[in-house]
């Protein structure tokens, strides 16, 4: 899902950096001191998961676990896709400085809105808490692949087709996705309910 460096218009780069700065601020905002713990392991799970990667023209598929980021972080979201993101460009040369942005933003915006609607699940019983964790799981990867295309199509006309490429390639992945967040989730209610129970507002 990451956007390779110079691949975007300055425009596209400058509102992904307006976008993500508010959302990183609101995100460490609302960090708890006690969720930091947390949020540097779903970080580093997010880190993992997305070095398995598929290249598709200037941007790639793989699993990056968001909705589960989202579940369990709310909007701290946001910093926690932020620091993975700048690990993997430091080391690993994925994404870009200019790029860090809109990735940030593709990634973590639907995981913090799909959060929003799908949290009050997990309060509830198992095969609510179950469906509403594969929801957010589902419909963040799959807005975040849509935001993606998004970015490379308003950049130019001509990233249409590799737009259309990544999301397709991303359409097995999308409910591997929302089955790997219900999971998840139904572990750790099993094992720490205590980590489902905060607000998310």
């Amino acid at each position: 899902m990451h956007i390779s460096e110079g691949v975007l218009s300055a425009p596209v780069l400058l509102a992904g950096a307006a976008a993500a700065v508010p959302g990183i601020a609101v995100g460490m905002r609302k960090l708890e001191p006690e969720r930091l713990m947390v949020a540097a392991l779903l970080s580093a799970a997010f880190f993992v998961a997305s070095l398995v990667r598929v290249p598709i023209g200037p941007a790639s598929a793989h699993l990056i676990l968001n909705g589960l980021l989202g579940l369990l972080l709310g909007w701290a979201v946001f910093p926690a896709i932020f620091a993975a993101l700048i690990l993997q460009m430091l080391l690993f040369q994925y994404g870009g400085l200019l790029a860090l942005g809109v990735n940030t933003v593709t990634m973590a915006l639907p995981a913090a809105l799909c959060s929003m609607l799908f949290s009050r699940c997990l309060r509830k019983g198992p095969k609510v808490r179950f469906i509403g964790a594969f929801c957010c799981g589902f419909f963040s990867i799959a807005g975040a692949a849509l935001l993606t295309a998004l970015a490379l199509t308003s950049t130019d006309d001509g990233f249409i087709v590799s737009a259309k490429l990544l999301f397709l390639a991303h359409l097995p992945i999308i409910p591997a996705e929302g089955v790997l967040t219900a999971l998840a989730v139904s572990f750790i209610a099993k094992v720490r309910p205590e980590l489902l129970n905060f607000k998310y507002a």
